[in-house]
């Protein structure tokens, strides 16, 4: 409110699902040797909270702990949760991002709330999974800035792409996060890759099929709630419905 509006800040993929060990993702998207973070599953991730996530330093890929929301720079206070694709490499801060600072963030899925057909009602949650039920890898960016207070002097931060949506997750959000191709992994983590055209075209919708969406209870909606009955499905998965039309 009150300031010129930013394209490239998106609100959406506000809450996801982590509950593979750690060990099996950093099996999943290739992490070099090295100790993997100790991590309990969670079934109701939100912003400020600390995740897992995939990036390359010096050539060592790594999974490590990042505060979900990005502090771009020392004196940053906002964070930014989530960050539109369409947009980055107009922003010279996060071009560079985009350019040197990329990761992936795996999620066993993420919740999207759908609106209500008519002007009363409350939004319903769905929970979006991979069809194959294996973790996503959903693109990110992450800084790491010195803060006072910080474990080692440093606060690591993340955000998550988003993008327009395919046209199964479109039936819920106008917007969805940018789920990677495994094949563009290692792409996407390679520090050695800056050509943000390249990087750029990679940041696409999924395709519709390799997705499935079911509604779920809205004791989602609060944070404190935690366990696997978050994304138990209370209705029919939207996948088949969009199949039949």
């Amino acid at each position: 409110m009150g300031g010129p509006r930013d394209d490239t800040v998106a609100a959406v993929c506000g809450r996801f699902v982590s509950s593979t060990a750690p060990a099996e993702l950093a099996a999943q998207f290739g992490v070099d040797d090295g100790p993997a973070p100790e991590a309990g599953p969670r079934w109701n991730v939100a912003p400020t909270d600390e995740v897992l996530a995939v990036a390359t330093s010096r050539g060592v890929r790594r999974l490590g702990a990042f505060s979900w929301g990005l502090l771009p720079g020392p004196h940053a206070t906002k964070r930014l949760i989530n960050l539109r694709a369409e947009t980055l490499a107009e922003r010279p801060a996060f071009r560079r991002r985009l350019e040197r600072n990329r990761c992936i963030v795996p999620a066993d899925g993420f919740y999207e709330w759908k609106r209500p057909a008519g002007p009363h009602g409350a939004k319903v949650p769905h929970f979006i999974a991979a069809a194959d039920q294996r973790p996503l890898g959903l693109a990110g960016l992450w800084a790491a800035v010195r803060r006072d207070g910080a474990v080692d002097g440093w606060i690591r931060t993340c955000t998550i792409l988003t993008c327009a949506p395919n046209e199964l997750v479109a039936e819920v959000h106008d917007r969805m996060p940018v789920v990677l191709a495994p094949g563009a992994w290692d792409t996407w983590l390679d520090d050695a890759e800056d050509d943000v055209g390249l990087l750029s075209s990679i940041l696409v919708p999924a395709p519709s099929d390799a997705l499935t969406i079911w509604p779920v209870s809205p004791a989602v909606n609060r944070v404190a709630n935690e366990g696997p009955e978050l994304v138990a499905p209370v209705g029919p998965p939207l996948s088949s419905k969009l199949s039949s039309k």
